[in-house]
């Protein structure tokens, strides 16, 4: 009797020690199929739509082509692109129909900030303006001894001379090269387009007339356009790039922090390299020198 009650205790015993071992070795598995301690959690992005207002030649030169994919991949939000004349940019942004400006009329871009709709004016880049025409030159600019002598030239002889017309940043240089040259452009010989300037640039192709152009847009176009770089490198054809902020004080809709945070991406010392580096590859010379940071340029 005795040895059968020692042996149930036995069976007893290592039956208890074999459940205690599970039980251990179910712990040690679900001890190994929990997070590391002390893991990073995944980057959080931000999210959300970011509405540039833009001039077309950041578009139309294909520059924002390469920095937009870069900022929506780094940050988590979305570009919307407006690109039309810089006058219509700095006026949607001005309406708080957008959330910063990228763009090229200085005088029209210090009215937005005097009058209170735009914040955080930001050097970003300079090229240059250019006139443009065909080889032939009928006016002969190549040969004019200032920009003054240029425009006189071209309403003299009546050569076509086709403008944007859209209170664009070119439109407003154009417009104040015939002012300064005493000349009010009127006649058949001038045309406006009413359009961005790659569509000007294949207009003044087609006819045959001269035009401004920035040089970036001219560049990224050139193969498709019978015209010739004519009249350059005069101080008064700087072409300089600010962003504005659309002030939120101003239009509560903003999306202030987005704006705030494309403007800094495009100031960063490595997209201001990208910026500086495009289009040689290309066109053998940059289309934008990149400027944040520095004085304003004067030409």
């Amino acid at each position: 009797m005795f040895r059968k009650h020692w042996l149930l205790a036995a069976v007893a015993l290592l039956i208890l020690t074999v459940a205690v071992a599970c039980d251990d070795d179910e712990e040690t598995s679900g001890a190994d199929s929990m997070p590391a301690a002390g893991a990073s959690p995944q980057a959080t992005k931000a999210s959300g739509d970011v509405i540039l207002a833009t001039t077309t030649s950041t578009q139309d030169s294909g520059l924002l082509d390469v920095l937009v994919p870069m900022f929506e991949d780094e940050s988590g939000y979305n570009v919307q692109i407006i690109a039309v004349g810089s006058g219509a940019a700095i006026e949607q942004g001005s309406r708080g129909d957008a959330d910063l400006v990228l763009v090229h009329s200085p005088a029209a871009e210090q009215r937005m900030v005097d009058e209170g709709n735009g914040i955080e004016r930001t050097l970003i880049m300079h090229n240059d303006f250019i006139i443009v025409g065909p080889e032939s030159d009928p006016a002969g600019i190549a040969a004019a001894a200032t920009l003054n002598d240029a425009m006189t030239a071209i309403s003299s002889t009546e050569s076509q001379f086709i403008s944007r017309g859209d209170e664009s940043g070119t439109n407003a240089l154009e417009l104040s090269l015939w002012e300064d040259a005493g000349i009010d452009p009127s006649g058949g010989w001038y045309e406006k387009s009413g359009q961005g300037m790659g569509a000007t640039l294949q207009i003044a192709g087609q006819r045959q007339g001269y035009t401004i152009s920035d040089r970036a847009t001219y560049l990224s176009q050139q193969d498709t356009l019978d015209l010739a770089i004519l009249l350059e490198g005069e101080s008064a054809l700087l072409n300089v790039y600010h962003t504005i902020v659309v002030d939120p004080d101003v239009h509560g809709n903003v999306n202030v922090d987005g704006a705030r945070a494309f403007a800094a991406f495009l100031v960063r010392e490595d997209v201001q390299q990208v910026i500086g580096e495009f289009g040689v590859e290309d066109y053998g010379e940059p289309l934008f020198f990149p400027d944040a940071g520095k004085p304003e340029p004067t030409g």
